[in-house]
């Protein structure tokens, strides 16, 4: 017997002893998962889903697909390229048995697609009566601390595109503070800039490298 269940957006026709790849469910490996939307089993066709109905399986393994390449060129203001891997998390697990009715009183985990693993919720400790608290004088509020001062002989990073007093602090928490350390980045470093300080594609989309450079000549 075969049927046909619906998991993680996908479809997914499953025979008994089958090893199926799917998007990541909330579960261990070693425990026993069903699937609950079952769109047909057999010869019976669900109106959308089969009542009752259900695929038990195993989960064997949090595994990773293979990994896919992004390319990104823009041309719009200056040449630039990017890069990007991806590997899409899946569950791998093993069919074990198909259940024609009575599955939603078999009493087995649903299969829930999630980023985590299922985790034993840890037992509460009891709760202590709390000693009568003594009269405590009011805190005293803090001083707002003041923004750091740029380091001496900085340039005002403010000068470039996009940029304000918000992200001038930044730039110079992580050490950046003239326009000649902005112009001589490598590709490498505009992506490690970008991703430290959630630049999100700034420093190219607004042409952070060309300004720099025409800025620290003058």
């Amino acid at each position: 017997m075969f049927a046909v269940l619906k998991t993680g957006g996908k479809q997914y026709k499953v025979a008994s002893g089958d090893v199926l790849r799917v998007e990541k469910l909330a579960a261990n490996a070693g425990d026993k998962i069903q699937f609950n939307e079952i769109l047909m089993v057999g010869s019976t066709v669900g109106t959308p889903l089969v009542e009752g109905a259900g695929v038990q399986a195993e989960v064997i393994d949090q595994i990773k697909g293979e990994k896919t390449i992004n390319f990104v060129k823009r041309r719009r203001k200056h040449g630039s390229q990017r890069k990007k891997g991806h590997r899409q998390q899946l569950t791998l697990v093993r069919i074990a048995d198909i259940l024609e009715k009575g599955a939603d009183k078999s009493g087995v985990m649903a299969a829930v697609s999630g980023a985590g693993v299922v985790v034993a919720p840890a037992a509460k400790p009891a709760a202590k009566k709390a000693a009568p608290k003594k009269a405590e004088a009011a805190p005293k509020a803090e001083k707002p601390k003041a923004a750091p001062k740029a380091a001496a002989g900085a340039d005002d990073l403010k000068t470039l595109s996009g940029v304000g007093p918000a992200l001038e602090k930044k730039l110079h928490e992580a050490g950046v503070t003239t326009f000649a350390q902005i112009a001589a980045w490598t590709p490498e470093d505009v992506a490690a800039m970008d991703e430290k300080l959630s630049f999100k594609g700034r420093i190219e989309r607004e042409g952070w490298i060309a300004q720099a450079a025409e800025l620290a000549k003058g």
